[in-house]
């Protein structure tokens, strides 16, 4: 059961990341993930529920990249933060565009429902404290805010990358170093005014 399942929420992470939200219906999964007909349905009786299985879905995969990025040292530097973020925003706009463009589109629906707000919020806690812990590594003075700010930096690159496309290589690193050291810049600034 829990195998069907998955190819349920995996066949309706691809409707909504390659066709958008108006394409989700039980009838749109079931072809796409080439099931009998009423399955999803079996599975997801309506489309909040259908909606809220992918955010979970989705959840379990980027927790799943961010533990295993968890499992490196933290960064040293402000540049081989924005490396290793720059490497990952590059994953996330190229071969794993369809599950960021169905997050995106997830984000969107949660505006609307407070019941996907909550989970979406609960969610998002765990990734701003997960970096959170690798900002204060670099000199943040704020991590928490920071963590915040870089993850909605790094969606905001990835929707103008991904709606507006470009022929030029995605390369966000320069941009993340700029905002990176303008935080780190601020906690220097305070400790140079201090010993002066």
């Amino acid at each position: 059961m829990a195998g069907r399942r998955s190819q349920v929420l995996d066949a309706a992470v691809r409707v909504l990341g390659e066709q958008g939200a108006r394409a989700l219906t039980h009838r749109a999964v079931d072809s796409e993930g080439d099931l009998p007909a009423g399955t999803t349905s079996n599975y997801f009786r309506t489309r909040d529920a259908l909606l809220a299985g992918i955010l979970g879905c989705l959840f379990e995969r980027e927790t799943a990249a961010f533990s295993s990025l968890a499992g490196e040292p933290r960064p040293v530097s402000v540049e081989e933060l924005a490396g290793r973020f720059g490497v990952m925003l590059r994953q996330l706009a190229g071969p794993a565009r369809s599950l960021t463009l169905a997050r995106h589109a997830i984000f969107l629906e949660a505006a609307h429902s407070d019941a996907l707000r909550a989970a979406l919020l609960e969610w998002s806690q765990k990734m701003w404290a997960f970096s959170a812990d690798w900002l204060g590594a670099v000199g943040s003075p704020e991590p928490v805010l920071h963590a915040r700010q870089l993850l909605a930096f790094g969606d905001g690159l990835l929707i103008d990358r991904l709606a507006r496309g470009g022929d030029d290589e995605f390369a966000p690193e320069a941009a993340l170093v700029a905002l990176l050291r303008s935080w780190v810049g601020v906690e220097k600034s305070v400790e140079e005014a201090v010993d002066n």
